[in-house]
């Protein structure tokens, strides 16, 4: 399957508006099953880890959205900054349902469907860790400008969004590949998610921010102990999409691959993870190989992870499910994972786990203009 062919999985093309359709009102009738039933194509696993982590039961948190790219909660864990791609806006989603506008992003270009390509605009959210709408209104986000990638800073002071700063811009964009997860670790600094722009062997220039995972500080400084005294933390991705952080403080990410496998990667710093020279195991010195990939076709094109009770949740676009995937014993690895909800709900994007609950957000994405939702699902 060439590249091009590749990229047009990833969108929703006009042949398959009655077939999204046709799924979101299967979904809606789906939403209220007691428990959830693995898919009967997922790999068979033992019996205890068909188990671990499966989701209790589903229903929908809220309705009439358009494409949501970020689910990120505030750090009292009673609210999330929810993101728009193509609109520029930004929600405010309560756990008790209820969602407001509270301001866009400025300066945020969506790629022109004319030219049939569909990755960018206004994506990830990461709240500052001590944020409370007074002394620290910061927040973050990634978008694509006119002609770069930007990480970026605004004043949220609860109710609206104001100012525009930003933080680290000049990141090269294609009209694909772009990334755009962003969140704060454990460490307090800002990990950022970039895409190798359709432009392969920047993966793998380490003089280029394209291709990586970056760690910054909050003014898009490298942060301290950085591999090589860089903003780069691990390179060799070709677009990586999503990541978590398990119970040791380890950093999980999701990376769509190009024709054949798609991954999971265990970040460690400074490693290769080997694209464009690999695509998924490929096992040759100085390359990081996955723990789990996916074949596009055969459940995979992830988009992000959520980690819950040290269960691995991974929402695929193509592959229109929600995966599971418990982490091992040596917390190196994952078990064998189930899968979930099947084309039930068209495919599916953001997703977070939500603080103090076995409880899950999860959005749906390219469903249609005021068609897309967010689900709540419960978990073991």
């Amino acid at each position: 399957m060439s590249r091009s062919a590749r990229s047009a999985l990833h969108r929703i093309r006009p042949v398959t508006a009655l077939a999204t359709a046709a799924t979101a009102l299967l979904g809606a009738c789906l939403l209220q099953p007691a428990t959830a039933v693995a898919d009967t194509a997922a790999t068979a696993a033992p019996a205890e880890s068909a188990v671990v982590g499966a989701p209790t039961g589903v229903s929908v948190l809220s309705g009439q959205w358009t494409r949501p790219w970020a689910i990120t909660f505030l750090p009292d864990g009673k609210q999330a900054l929810v993101t728009e791609r193509r609109s520029s806006t930004v929600w405010l989603q309560g756990r008790d349902g209820t969602k407001k506008k509270v301001g866009t992003v400025p300066n945020t270009v969506y790629p022109s469907p004319a030219r049939r390509v569909g990755s960018g605009g206004l994506m990830g959210v990461a709240p500052s860790p001590t944020w409370n709408g007074t002394t620290d209104q910061d927040v973050f986000f990634v978008h694509t400008a006119a002609s770069d990638i930007r990480v970026v800073r605004m004043r949220f002071d609860g109710t609206s969004l104001s100012g525009y700063t930003v933080v680290l811009g000049g990141i090269t964009r294609g009209g694909d590949h772009n990334g755009g997860k962003i969140a704060f670790g454990p460490d307090g600094y800002l990990y950022v998610a970039v895409g190798d722009a359709l432009k392969r062997n920047l993966a793998q220039d380490k003089n280029s921010l394209n291709g990586k995972i970056l760690r910054i500080t909050k003014s898009g400084a490298a942060a301290p102990g950085n591999p090589f005294g860089t903003r780069v933390y691990s390179f060799g991705h070709r677009n990586p999409q999503g990541f978590a952080w398990d119970s040791r403080g380890r950093l999980w990410a999701s990376e769509i691959g190009e024709s054949t496998w798609d991954e999971l990667n265990l970040i460690a710093p400074g490693a290769n993870y080997g694209w464009p020279t690999c695509e998924g195991s490929c096992g040759k010195a100085g390359l990081t190989d996955p723990k789990k990939v996916w074949h596009p076709d055969e459940g995979g094109v992830p988009a992000q992870i959520a980690i819950a009770n040290d269960v691995v949740y991974v929402s695929t676009l193509l592959g229109q499910r929600l995966w599971a995937l418990p982490i091992d014993s040596t917390g190196k690895g994952v078990k064998t994972g189930t899968s979930y909800y099947k084309n039930s709900y068209g495919r599916l994007r953001a997703i977070a786990k939500v603080p103090g609950a076995d409880e899950l957000w999860l959005g749906t994405t390219d469903g249609g203009d005021d068609k897309d939702r967010i689900l709540k699902i419960t978990v073991k």
